[in-house]
């Protein structure tokens, strides 16, 4: 056999299967994208990472979600991932976990177009969310909410942003409000939003200063959160890191594999690598930015390692959320044995 094709058999390993068209589930349907190319195999082997770090003894799985997702019908989808436990860590944006309670609240998101007229939807007293609206008045009773809330908090505390939204999920539950943080709540779930203020928690809180004076304070210190964080990966031999677009959640699951051993012996030189990590976004790594940086760079920082089982997917997260979560229900039900993270809130 000559040199050259000694080297191709390197190469060709894993034979293309051509998707055959006929009766498949969901999860068949990715099974078989997983063989095929391009950005159809990379969600597809998102589902098998995702599904293996769910199968794996001793495995935390940290999801991060970014963007304003529940303001497009996603919300119910990361209550079922809560609720049947393929996570056990969210770090949110403030806008996920708020924006979902309009709907908790019985109000709705409409349907429209980005060719809107904007100047005309302000008149009409609409929100626009590309090609979803709101009224703003449906806004405006969640974030009236939001300030009720914290306006009977103890705020003699400082508190953690995952203390704050347990807390916040218990109340929502006793209000008889199924939002997000209410699933996580129930379920056992910390939830993280290490830019709580970029949502209506900030127009919360200055309605509350408004409404008690100067004299309203209510303090979140991040500095517990990711203290915190650390201290959940540090508790297990393995990690899973799923990210739904990038940003700051996405950072700050990723900096919690590297800090680990600063915590626990001052080490900045050591690194306990995701096992597991995948994400689907829409930004490119090209630019430059954390939120579309390859799995692959992230290697270099040591949050992942060599031999971790990675996969990156450019893909619309309401294109590839919806396809994942149903194709994991369909292949696992429920995940089993799933850890116990109830001291988080007793530290938090």
């Amino acid at each position: 056999m000559s040199s050259r094709e000694e080297l191709a058999k390197k190469f060709l390993v894993r034979k293309l299967r051509p998707i055959e068209i006929g009766e498949k589930s969901i999860s068949q349907l990715l099974d078989s994208m997983a063989m095929t190319g391009f950005q159809g195999r990379r969600l597809g082997e998102v589902v098998k990472v995702w599904e293996t770090a769910c199968r794996t003894e001793n495995t935390v799985i940290f999801l991060g979600l970014a963007g304003s997702l529940s303001t497009t019908g996603q919300s119910e989808i990361v209550k079922f991932l809560i609720r049947n436990r393929f996570i056990d860590v969210l770090v949110s944006t403030g806008a996920n976990i708020t924006e979902d309670l309009v709907e908790a609240l019985g109000a709705n998101y409409y349907m429209g177009e980005p060719n809107l007229d904007d100047s005309e939807l302000f008149k009409a007293g609409i929100y626009r969310f590309h090609d979803v609206l709101v009224r703003d008045v449906d806004y405006f009773k969640m974030e009236k909410m939001l300030a009720d809330f914290m306006a009977q908090l103890d705020r003699t505390k400082v508190y953690s942003s995952a203390k704050f939204l347990n807390q916040l999920g218990a109340w929502l539950d006793g209000k008889g409000v199924n939002g997000i943080l209410t699933e996580a709540w129930r379920s056992g779930v910390p939830v993280f939003s290490p830019a709580l203020v970029d949502s209506g928690m900030g127009v919360a809180y200055l309605l509350n200063k408004y409404r008690h004076g100067e004299g309203f304070k209510l303090l979140i210190d991040h500095f517990a959160d990711y203290e915190l964080i650390v201290k959940i990966k540090a508790k297990f031999a393995d990690s899973a890191a799923i990210f739904i677009g990038g940003g700051v959640p996405k950072d700050f699951i990723q900096l919690a594999a590297v800090a680990v051993d600063v915590l626990l012996s001052g080490d900045l030189s050591k690194y306990r690598p995701h096992r597991f990590a995948a994400q689907i976004t829409t930004d490119s790594p090209h630019w430059g930015g954390l939120s579309g940086a390859t799995l692959d760079e992230a290697k270099s920082w040591g949050k992942e390692s060599p031999d971790s089982m990675t996969v990156q997917c450019f893909c619309d997260a309401t294109i590839g959320l919806p396809l994942v979560a149903h194709a994991l229900y369909e292949k696992l039900g429920r995940r089993k044995d799933p850890p116990d993270l109830s001291w988080v809130f007793k530290e938090g």
